[in-house]
């Protein structure tokens, strides 16, 4: 197959040229090709698909059906490869669950689902971190609610295995009330708040423990610019620390829980007007590494409740690159190429990975992307529900 006048983006950039694909593999990248099989893009991108490390299966309920679901829904929205948080029922943090789970992988036809491991046992005690990367997790996840000897024997796991550890800054003592960010519609709502301090006091810890060890950490869904802050300025000092912000906190404040709209409750919560503002020009300025949709669904049974009660997280993956075009590219926040960086390359890099590049040698891994598409939302679980999106992934190469 010879696709003629395609604008392929990745992370060089833009540029529109024909490409031969073979057998799934890119063999050709020119002008003026020709073929019995002809597919002209004109001038629609095409791009690798896309890589997100923050995920969940359907009410976390951890079964070949949901990580089915996952990978099929992953795929059709342009999201090639995702891993699976490993806080779900039940949790990865042991070898029976970690093969049961891995069972669930095999003739997968959608995304490539890859699995974190859970540091934390249920009763707070250090999992077997060796074991069970030796057998096949591609990373550590950690919940800062761990209390610093554990966080440190964490830190040496990584140290000695030289992986990232997928940190989660929260405390337990902050947030086992809250439902929603503390501050002004919180108030109005009568809802009890999380202060932001419950993430940016955590996130300075483990900065520290990162220093201490020379480890990686990537801080899962940051939510306070004030946590970007600390971990930019960490970065200036040589510290090896990344973090995460998820599309859903870069176009959505605490406004969206007004009514008591359950699908606004997320975990993080949502920030308020102002942090939104400055998470998104953290965004322009090159200060958050890797965007998420923060995919947590749950059945209309946990969501269509009080909001005290609702489960927290909503549909993130169903057109995720649509939203991203259209909150991010389209309004003028970032570029294709940026895209490209953050959803492909960067989370790609985290778990061992090199994505994000087009070129003649590697699998196609890449999707068609019409920009000039509207797409409606008309999932009751999306916090983009019936909004006017553009985009539209016109064809799967994988």
């Amino acid at each position: 197959m010879v696709i003629k006048n395609a604008k392929v983006c990745d992370i060089h950039g833009e540029r529109v040229t024909d490409i031969r694909i073979e057998e799934g593999i890119i063999t050709e990248m020119a002008d003026g090709l020709s073929c019995s099989e002809i597919l002209d893009a004109g001038s629609l991108y095409f791009m690798p698909l896309l890589v997100d490390t923050n995920v969940r299966v359907q009410d976390s309920s951890l079964n070949a059906k949901n990580i089915k679901a996952l990978s099929d829904e992953a795929l059709s929205a342009g999201v090639g490869h995702v891993v699976l948080n490993p806080d779900t029922t039940p949790a990865i943090d042991n070898e029976i669950v970690l093969e049961f789970a891995q069972n669930g992988l095999h003739g997968l036809k959608g995304a490539k689902v890859d699995l974190m491991l859970n540091t934390l046992k249920e009763d707070n005690t250090l999992s077997n971190i060796a074991i069970l990367l030796k057998r096949g997790a591609v990373a550590p996840y950690m919940s800062t609610i761990a209390k610093n000897d554990v966080a440190i024997k964490i830190a040496e796991y990584c140290q000695m295995y030289g992986v990232t550890l997928f940190c989660k800054a929260e405390d337990n003592s902050l947030i086992s009330s809250g439902v929603m960010l503390e501050g002004d519609v919180s108030s109005k709502l009568g809802l009890a708040g999380i202060p932001d301090l419950s993430e940016v006091l955590h996130v300075s810890r483990m900065i520290e423990i990162a220093r201490h060890f020379k480890i990686k950490i990537l801080f899962k869904a940051i939510a306070s610019p004030r946590s970007i802050y600390l971990i930019d300025k960490a970065k200036q000092d040589g510290v090896d620390v990344t973090c995460e912000v998820s599309i859903h906190h870069l176009s959505s404040s605490d406004e969206a829980c007004k009514n008591f709209n359950t699908t606004a409750k997320l975990n993080p919560p949502l920030s308020s007007k102002e942090d939104l503002k400055l998470l998104q020009e953290a965004l322009k300025e090159g200060k958050i590494d890797i965007l998420t949709t923060l995919h947590q669904p749950s059945s209309p049974l946990n969501k269509e409740v009080a909001f005290y009660d609702a489960a927290y997280g909503c549909e993130g993956l169903k057109n995720a690159m649509s939203v991203y075009y259209t909150k991010l590219v389209k309004s003028g926040i970032i570029s294709m190429p940026d895209i490209v960086r953050l959803c492909v390359q960067n989370p790609s890099l985290s778990i061992g990975g090199n994505a994000g590049e087009i070129k003649v040698g590697s699998r196609a891994n890449a999707m068609l992307f019409n920009p000039d598409e509207k797409v409606m939302m008309d999932e009751k679980l999306s916090l983009y529900c019936g909004e006017e999106l553009y985009g539209r992934v016109e064809k799967i190469f994988n």
